[in-house]
């Protein structure tokens, strides 16, 4: 069974399955989040959706590139959560599979290409007390 986090579904409401993979970034001392600051401000491990006709490493990889700048190496794949949540900037429900790895930075390329994120480098302690998502908590919390 995945566990689940977050609010518990809706009677009544139809959930699109949205499968993501999101990654939990270290390197020496220092953890790797993504501020986006739409359409709710929060901090975030880096990932997100997987598109259709995509591998989850590849989406992984090109979520981070997207939203951080970076490149990684070697992700390892943690677990898996579930999160039923309203996602405002697709207007519909989402029952949101989120596939978590551990990875480590390799190079950084450039600045984020997604419009509204920000990286930043912060301690594990600050980064487990920042992150929104609770499903990310659990795992940042279980790594670090």
């Amino acid at each position: 069974m995945i566990r689940r986090f977050g609010t518990p579904p809706k009677s009544g409401v139809h959930y699109h399955l949205r499968p993501g993979a999101y990654a939990i970034l270290v390197r020496n001392t220092q953890v790797l989040l993504t501020f986006q600051e739409e359409p709710e401000p929060e901090y975030q491990i880096p990932g997100g959706g997987i598109d259709p006709g995509e591998h989850m490493v590849p989406a992984l990889r090109r979520e981070i590139m997207e939203e951080t700048g970076w490149c990684v190496g070697s992700p390892v794949r943690l677990g898996t959560f579930r999160q039923f949540v309203f996602m405002p900037e697709y207007d519909k429900w989402a029952d949101k599979m989120c596939h978590i790895f551990l990875a480590r930075p390799a190079l950084k390329l450039g600045e984020p290409t997604e419009l509204g994120h920000t990286c930043i480098w912060t301690s594990s302690e600050s980064a487990i007390d920042l992150v929104s998502s609770p499903g990310a908590r659990h795992f940042l919390t279980s790594v670090l």
